[in-house]
């Protein structure tokens, strides 16, 4: 049993979120009763202020790590780590600690304005949690905390995800569909032997923790010689034993492949382990991976959990590992830890043992001989309350100077599953390739072990071009790439959509909407990790551009079921919280809010969000016109566009009620009817009018698509209109005013007053015969934004304020108006782009990213918003993916003289001309 430090005995508290590793002096490791053993080393490691070795400047500092890796003391640079990505010391400790936002965050003025909203929300809250024992869409009182330590998450889309954090922990699990534990499993880890000379020399926990459980194993890793790099879907893990010259590069890949409909949906991660002997003694190498089935809470309260070893030999191929059997009920699955046996090296594990024990029976079993005792047969099932886990080994020889590899999967298979109101069964997108019966776990393994050197070659003909790049920022390519993790972790579902559940009277006029959702399945992502609302769709605005550049199709299939939710009704009627006024559910002819609650029947039962009656709102519609032209734009695919012009026609004639004077320009009501669902606006504004003129453009550029001429017609007048209307309203010569009130805030200088622009230049449309937007208007409200709300807003350091007042002091109005919204940032520096403001474009969104990954260590859960000091809000989002937008700008603007962009195949990234919109679709039937 190795000796502990006292002081971290029994608290249960981990170490990554304490301390990064011990102080005190080096320990002697004397196992008891060890047969072929001598002393194994144990390096805790010194204080870095006393006698901090010196190291090479820079030695494996990657492009641009500021003071994320200003505590790594080793020299190790890893095995092929890439030099762009999010690189961190695991030593690292983040010195600003924010809160979430909380009631109390709000000023007096905007309490009293919400009072009534606040009682009706712990009215609705109470009955919620309490009475039907439901968690809320949006738990205003239950937060999520702030803990520094996620990392890229494993998993495919719409299969579930598990996220290890930066220091190695498997801290974040979205396995039931939609719904997250935030929980460190203390038993998942990953642990090193070495051997020389027949004896173990030593042997670690590769974790800083130093927990309350399993205390026979040897924790306290000492996080100055390791780092970690994250460059999505991967991340590199690099691991510096002191003392042994031996470095450890531990490689996470998932299969996230762009235009890859298939092993996209996997879900599965592997870990391939590239372990390097610099010194001149041969050595024998092992890596155990320890797994608790389950993750010690309340699901696996009622027993019944089992273990079993596998063996699948396929194609020349052996994998070997455990499976771990958690049939709890609604979503059972089986988890399963796997080896890929090669010539060179040896598989071999230990089915059951007590994740809450001292672990003093499977530590001594592997330090006796690196190798675990592979016992045979199923475990016995677990009795009521009481937990179990397992372990695979793998062991191979290290020549001095040399190098060996060793492979790891970890699959998981819950092919059916149940929403919250466990009412519709449903079957996962991967079940279509791996079968629906719950035993595609050792296939899964044996395919993810086979072929994740060929997913790697296509991660990086994907990626490539953008690291490649000379002219673009470090910090861009490590955002472009890392923010993506949104796309899987974002509760995200992708599932297998039978023809017979589709209505056929609704989508009779939709002849490809069958065909697409039968084909490319059903896709949903939750607004934010916090906020949880399936495909909110004034969110999903900006964060579609990652979408339609990289899985066009789910993005296709998204837009087919807004439009199905769209000529649905549900005129149940609900209190709403703002206004305490009782409305229909969802109206017909509008876009719904959401698709719904994960813990609720997502897709049957829309609009979970009952904040604001959203069928009031200024936006939505406008945002599904804009998208649809986009997405047929960007794939040419005129199937779709025929298939939804009529719900555009449907949706655009709902939104005409809202121009209430017949100026040509709609008018907003005097709440927070839109997206900005904090902060009011009155009369004609710049966000919702902007929006409008250009959903009106678009309508006439899909008229003429569709030979309709008296629409055209028709659209064209309403342009000619409201352009004027707008220009004489809103546009005071330096920009446009937030909105025609006559409150002091209407003049208040807005980040998103130009995202009908954004659209519009992102769809080919906005300058020359479609100009819509004077120009030079767009180009000075640009520059405006960029001088008040970046510039003169954090030291110019943290993005663009949602809103500023003309003498450069924060819009504080209301609760939203004076955060930062990292996804509306992104849109903003995508428009910048687009209007040959790069420089503006990449300062601004820069900002953003330092603050979100450098300063305040939220990595891989990039929230919604935060305040230029004290908190944050809603973490995990779907908006910051609007990066992507950037990159589109950009290469629009590299081929400028191209007649339109192409989504390539395999790249994401448009490399050529293709034939405009008009040659694609010259005469589509209006009907």
């Amino acid at each position: 049993m190795g000796t502990q430090d006292p002081g971290n005995m029994g608290t249960g508290v981990p170490a990554s979120e304490q301390i990064s590793c011990a102080k005190e002096d080096p320990q002697v490791y004397c196992p008891e009763e060890t047969v072929g053993t001598k002393d194994v080393q144990v390096t805790d490691c010194k204080s870095p202020e006393d006698n901090r070795p010196q190291k090479e400047t820079g030695c494996c500092n990657p492009e641009d790590s500021g003071q994320l890796m200003a505590s790594y003391e080793g020299k190790a640079v890893g095995y092929q780590v890439p030099p762009f990505g999010w690189r961190i010391c695991l030593a690292h400790e983040f010195t600003e600690k924010r809160k979430p936002f909380q009631a109390n965050n709000v000023s007096l003025r905007n309490m009293i304005k919400h009072i009534g909203m606040g009682l009706r929300y712990l009215q609705w809250w109470y009955r919620k949690t309490q009475v039907e024992k439901k968690t809320p869409f949006i738990d205003m009182i239950n937060s999520v905390p702030l803990r520094q330590i996620y990392g890229c998450p494993l998993g495919g889309i719409g299969g579930g995800t598990i996220t290890r954090g930066w220091r190695g922990q498997f801290c974040r699990w979205q396995l039931n569909p939609g719904m997250y534990q935030h929980r460190t499993v203390i038993a998942d880890q990953f642990t090193v032997c070495l051997r020389r000379e027949g004896q173990t020399v030593y042997q670690q926990v590769l974790s800083l923790e130093r927990p309350s459980v399993l205390r026979s194993w040897n924790w306290g890793l000492c996080g100055y010689f390791a780092f970690y790099h994250a460059l999505y879907p991967r991340a590199w893990t690099v691991y510096q034993l002191p003392g042994q010259n031996v470095t450890l590069t531990c490689r996470q890949i998932t299969p996230i492949l762009p235009h890859d409909y298939q092993d996209s949906s996997l879900p599965v991660g592997v870990f391939v382990w590239d372990v390097e002997n610099e010194g001149d003694e041969a050595l024998d190498v092992s890596i155990m991976f320890s797994m608790r089935n389950g993750l010690g809470g309340g699901d696996d309260a009622p027993g019944g959990l089992w273990n079993e070893p596998f063996c699948l030999e396929h194609g020349g191929e052996t994998v070997q590992g455990l499976l771990l059997h958690h049939p709890t009920l609604p979503n059972p699955y089986t988890m399963a830890v796997a080896a890929r046996v090669t010539a060179d090296t040896t598989v071999t594990h230990i089915t059951a043992f007590d994740p809450d024990s001292t672990g003093q029976q499977v530590w001594q079993d592997l330090l006796q001989d690196g190798q675990l005792d592979s016992p045979a047969g199923q475990s016995t099932p677990t009795q009521k309350g009481v937990g179990i886990a397992g372990a695979v080994c793998v062991s191979s020889k290290l020549r001095p100077r040399g190098q060996c590899r060793l492979e790891f999967s970890l699959a998981w298979d819950m092919p059916r599953i149940l929403f919250g109101a466990k009412g519709q069964v449903h079957y996962r997108r991967y079940t279509r390739f791996f079968g629906q019966d719950g035993d595609a776990a050792p296939a899964l393994s044996h395919y993810a072990l086979c072929r994740y050197a060929e997913w790697e070659e296509r991660i990086s003909a994907w990626q490539s071009p953008v690291l490649d790049d000379r002219s673009l920022p470090a910090w861009y390519k490590s955002a472009l790439f890392n923010e993506l993790y949104f796309l899987a972790d974002g509760g995200t579902v992708w599932l297998e959509v039978r023809e017979d559940s589709l209505p056929e009277e609704l989508g009779r006029n939709m002849c490809h909407l069958c065909p697409t959702l039968r084909d490319y399945g059903r896709f949903g992502y939750l607004e934010g990790q916090e906020y949880r609302m399936y495909n909110t769709y004034d969110v999903h605005f900006y964060a579609s551009f990652a979408l339609i550049m990289l899985w066009p199709k789910l993005e296709l299939s998204l837009q087919y079921d807004m439009a199905l939710a769209t000529l649905r009704e549900d005129l149940t009627r609900r209190r709403y919280l703002m206004s305490g006024v009782m409305a229909p559910v969802k109206r017909r002819n509008v876009i719904p809010h959401d698709i719904g609650d994960p813990d609720d029947e997502p897709w049957l039962r829309v609009n979970a969000y009952l904040i604001h009656d959203t069928a009031d709102w200024k936006d939505l519609n406008l945002k599904f016109v804009l998208q649809v032209y986009r997405d047929y734009y960007l794939t040419g695919d005129q199937n779709f566009l025929k298939d939804m012009w009529p719900v555009c026609l449907a949706v655009m004639e709902s939104e005409m009620k809202f121009d209430k004077d017949h100026d040509g320009l709609i008018e907003n009501g005097g709440y927070a009817d839109q997206t900005y669902d904090g902060w009011v606006t009155t009369g004609p504004s710049a966000y919702c009018g902007g929006l409008w003129l250009a959903a009106v453009a678009v309508m006439v550029q899909m008229a003429a698509l569709c030979g309709a001429q008296d629409i055209q017609d028709k659209f064209s007048s309403i342009l000619h209109r409201g352009q004027e209307a707008y220009e004489r309203l809103l546009w005071n010569g330096r920009y446009y005013n937030y909105d025609s009130s006559s409150q002091p805030q209407s003049r208040s200088v807005m980040s998103d007053q130009c995202a009908g622009q954004w659209f519009l230049k992102a769809c080919g449309l906005g300058e020359g015969e479609t100009e819509v937007f004077p120009t030079p208007h767009v180009v000075r409200a640009l520059q405006t934004i960029f001088e008040l709300n970046v510039q003169a807003f954090a030291g110019g350091a943290m993005g663009a304020v949602n809103g500023m007042q003309p003498h450069g002091v924060p819009d504080k109005s209301s609760v939203q108006s004076d955060e930062v919204w990292v996804g509306v940032v992104y849109g903003l520096a995508a428009t910048m782009i687009q209007e040959g403001l790069t420089w503006e474009g990449f300062q601004t969104a820069e900002g953003c990213y330092r603050t979100v990954w450098e300063r305040l260590g939220l990595a891989f859960q990039t929230p919604e918003a935060y305040c230029q000091q004290r908190v944050f809000r809603s973490l995990a989002y779907m908006r910051p993916l609007s990066i992507w937008a950037m990159q589109l700008a950009l290469q629009q603007q590299q081929h400028k003289k191209a007649s339109r962009p192409k989504v390539e195949q395999g790249t994401g990234l448009r490399t050529g001309p293709m034939f405009g919109p008009k040659e694609a679709m010259a005469n589509v039937s209006p009907e």
